[in-house]
């Protein structure tokens, strides 16, 4: 997504609710602010968990539960995006 946002006299923008739904962001997370030349990269920042394989599948241990809404929204977008796959295959 490409949008241009305004800084207002605080030095404050706002993200899009589309960008702030695609990366799962609430009230209260966190963002950081890399800077270079004439570019500014924001990247939520996300807790340290641990990977690993159960079940010949990896699995992210976040330490803390997902809220279900946040699963399924997660569960419907994959399929969303599997299906599009797939629609695309059949045409």
């Amino acid at each position: 997504m490409v949008t241009t946002l305004t800084i207002d006299k605080a030095g404050r923008i706002v993200l899009p609710k589309p960008v702030r739904d695609e990366l799962q962001l609430s009230p209260g997370d966190s963002l950081e602010v890399e800077s270079s030349e004439e570019r500014v990269v924001l990247r939520p920042v996300r807790g340290h968990g641990r990977v690993y394989k159960k079940q010949g599948v990896w699995v992210f241990d976040s330490g803390e539960p997902l809220e279900s809404d946040v699963v399924n929204k997660t569960i419907r977008r994959v399929r969303e995006e599997r299906d599009r796959r797939n629609l695309g295959k059949l045409r």
